[in-house]
């Protein structure tokens, strides 16, 4: 089975500082791959270099077997990128705003209305369909920008910080929605600073420092790396960055 995302020698620098560094990173289809690492470990830019918002100074990024450096425009008909701020058009409702965006993606008006009307009331947002997008919560912000994303039904979904903000009901309620996701076959890869999301949902976590893999597996994985036993992701988290830092 070919990999949802494969990164090669995958390099950013912003003049003399490099914001990733050389990395080398696989996520498997049909996975929830966490990206943990500090502020600035580099795990936004490297989200953004896949979404084709930047270009990389180096390195190969494939998504499905798409060459995403040499033909982004494939790429990106397979991506969703959802970063941490929503954002939406707030004069629009819900549904408009649903409409709008599959257009620009050319999904045709009818499967468009399908698959809008499928996602509000999976994001238990059907109810406020025509109010304008303006004056939403936070939360509610947040999932219809999530169904945005899915709209044109990508095969991978990538997400940063996508439960900041949110009170527990409707963290509850969007962790449901990327497992669904992940269960009907989807690839997603998340950036969270909330350890615990990341121990409980994903298959495979990644931390990065300075733009470099410093783990990646399973907890399991991540614990027999760490020196074994039965330590949290958060102490296996803060000793492995600390031993980086210190390095």
């Amino acid at each position: 089975m070919t990999d949802a995302l494969h990164l090669s020698g995958l390099t950013k620098a912003f003049g003399d500082k490099r914001a990733v560094d050389n990395l080398d990173l696989t996520v498997r289809s049909g996975e929830l791959y966490a990206l943990l690492g500090p502020n600035g470990a580099g795990k936004t830019t490297t989200l953004r270099m896949v979404a084709g918002l930047l270009a990389p100074t180096s390195g190969a990024i494939s998504v499905f077997g798409v060459d995403a450096v040499k033909d982004p425009a494939a790429a990106k008909q397979i991506i969703a990128w959802a970063p941490d701020e929503p954002m939406l058009y707030d004069r629009l409702s819900p549904m408009e705003y649903l409409e709008f965006v599959a257009g620009l993606w050319g999904v045709d008006g009818k499967t468009a209305r399908k698959r809008a009307e499928e996602l509000l009331k999976w994001l238990d947002l059907w109810d406020e369909r025509a109010q304008r997008c303006e004056g939403f919560s936070r939360g509610m912000k947040q999932k219809t920008a999530l169904a945005g994303a899915l709209i044109h039904d990508p095969k991978l979904l990538m997400l940063d910080e996508p439960l900041t903000g949110l009170d527990a009901a409707m963290a509850r309620q969007v962790k449901d929605v990327l497992q669904e996701r992940v269960r009907q076959g989807g690839t997603v890869i998340l950036t969270t600073h909330i350890l615990e999301v990341a121990e409980r949902m994903a298959d495979r976590i990644g931390i990065i420092q300075h733009g470099r893999l410093l783990a990646e597996g399973s907890l399991e994985d991540l614990r027999a790396q760490g020196g074994g036993g039965s330590a949290t992701l958060e102490d296996l988290f803060l000793r492995l960055t600390g031993q980086a830092a210190i390095a």
